[in-house]
């Protein structure tokens, strides 16, 4: 028997008992060490989505293999990897085609949250930022800094961060961005248009799923720019002004991906920039609960008080 949490109501999980899950012909049974809380499942556990219950939520899941199935050749038990999976990951075990397991190396697991990383490097790839570019970052929590860190490494020209929260700024400012912008505070247009010399970004990366970005994101990317959303935009509908995105020949990147191939090979990139430390979280995941305190996780990451990025539950 195992231990899984179970989303049963609005802003309460269960922990109950269940089987370990059965290995098919080439799965592994993971052990399951941390699960990253992911901002796309905070509005499921506060019941602000159409979801019903129970909820199985948890997909950013490292730990160590426990045992896999003759035809698992790539595991070995006792591997310490990052798996894929797309529920069910608050668990002490999750069963996984061994192929959707990947070496995290010395990389401490509770940073090891390829899954995550997968989705803003294949934004980034997908929005082919070039040497030299003026790069521009709409939000600067988990998803933004794990942007900024990648665009940095696709050597950017200037790199722009805005916000509306000061100390959210100030670590984006300790991670490299050559300019920060609080938006409650001054204009983005004009701080763009002064860093750029009135030609606006090359690219822009909205980073936030809320409707208020998404109206300004046009006015401060240049002509046949790119524009990225990577915001998970849910709830109700969001409205853009399309004729000035139309006039202005923007190319619109929809940084989201379904296709299992494409996740896939984005978290075998993930997994080796993490092992060679050419891309670290250790200033990313800020806060570790254990699971008896899932709850208390899901409440930090949709409050996102002063010195929080990034929350796991520690199976």
């Amino acid at each position: 028997m195992m231990k899984i949490a179970v989303l049963t109501a609005p802003r309460h999980f269960e922990l109950v008992d269940e089987p370990l899950p059965e290995l098919g012909a080439a799965d592994a049974l993971v052990r399951v060490t941390n699960c990253g809380v992911c901002t796309s499942e905070v509005d499921v556990w506060a019941g602000r989505s159409s979801e019903v219950f129970p909820q199985f939520p948890g997909h950013e899941v490292s730990g160590v293999i426990e045992r896999a199935a003759p035809g698992a050749a790539v595991c070995r038990p006792g591997d310490r990897v990052a798996v894929w999976v797309t529920e069910r990951g608050f668990a002490e075990y999750v069963a996984v085609p061994a192929g959707h397991c990947f070496p995290a190396g010395n990389v401490p697991l509770s940073q090891a949250l390829a899954e995550p990383l997968s989705c803003a490097l294949n934004a980034v790839q997908l929005a082919d930022v070039a040497l030299g570019d003026d790069v521009l970052v709409i939000g600067a929590g988990f998803m933004g800094y794990l942007v900024q860190k990648l665009t940095h490494l696709r050597g950017a020209s200037s790199l722009i961060v805005a916000d509306t929260r000061p100390d959210a700024l100030t670590r984006a400012a300790s991670f490299g961005a050559t300019q920060v912008v609080d938006v409650g505070a001054e204009s983005l247009s004009a701080a763009v248009s002064a860093a750029t010399g009135g030609r606006g970004a090359d690219v822009t990366f909205e980073v936030t799923g809320a409707q208020e970005p998404l109206r300004v994101v046009g006015d401060v990317t240049r002509i046949g720019g790119t524009v990225v959303v990577v915001g998970y935009h849910q709830g109700g509908d969001r409205t853009i002004p399309l004729g000035t995105w139309n006039w202005k020949a923007l190319r619109l990147v929809n940084a989201h991906f379904r296709d299992a191939n494409r996740i896939l090979w984005g978290m075998e990139r993930a997994v080796r920039l993490l092992c060679s430390n050419r891309l670290k979280m250790d200033n990313l995941v800020t806060h570790e609960f254990p699971i008896s305190d899932i709850d208390e996780a899901f409440r930090l990451a949709e409050k996102k008080p002063d010195g929080f990025v990034k929350a796991t539950v520690r199976l």
